[in-house]
C-alpha cells in the first residue's frame, strides 16, 4: 500500500515506514503531523485518484528531526563591469517517519 501526499509545493510516494525530508514545517520534534492533501492511493493493487484530492484519506507521520540542507553557492557576475556576488544558502528541511495510511 502506498499513497501519493502533496506537501511544502511538492509530491512524494509514500509507504508506511518512510523517512523522507520534506520542507520545513513547525511542528516539534517527537510531535505526530496529518497530511490531509492526499492525491492517489493504491491499496492491494485497486489504484483511487483524488480530484484533485481524496476527501476522507489521510497520512500521519511522526517528525524525527529538523535540519538543514547541504549548502549551495549563488553567484552573480557581470562581465567587464569588475561585478562579483558571491552568497551561501542551506535550505532548512524537516525528517517525517510515515505511521499510518488510512484511506
Amino acid at each position: 500500500m502506498y499513497a501519493i501526499i502533496e506537501t511544502g509545493g511538492k509530491q512524494y510516494r509514500v509507504t508506511e515506514g518512510d523517512v523522507l525530508s520534506i520542507e520545513k514545517i513547525d511542528v516539534a520534534e517527537g510531535q505526530t503531523v496529518d497530511f490531509d492533501r492526499v492525491l492517489t492511493v493504491v491499496k492491494d493493487g485497486e489504484v483511487v485518484i483524488g480530484k484533485p484530492l481524496i476527501s476522507d484519506a489521510k497520512v500521519t507521520a511522526e517528525v524525527v528531526s529538523h535540519g538543514k540542507g547541504k549548502k549551495i553557492l549563488v553567484f552573480k557576475y557581470k562581465a567587464k563591469s569588475n561585478y562579483r556576488r558571491r552568497q551561501g544558502h542551506r535550505q532548512p528541511f524537516t525528517k517525517v517517519r510515515i505511521d499510518k495510511i488510512f484511506a
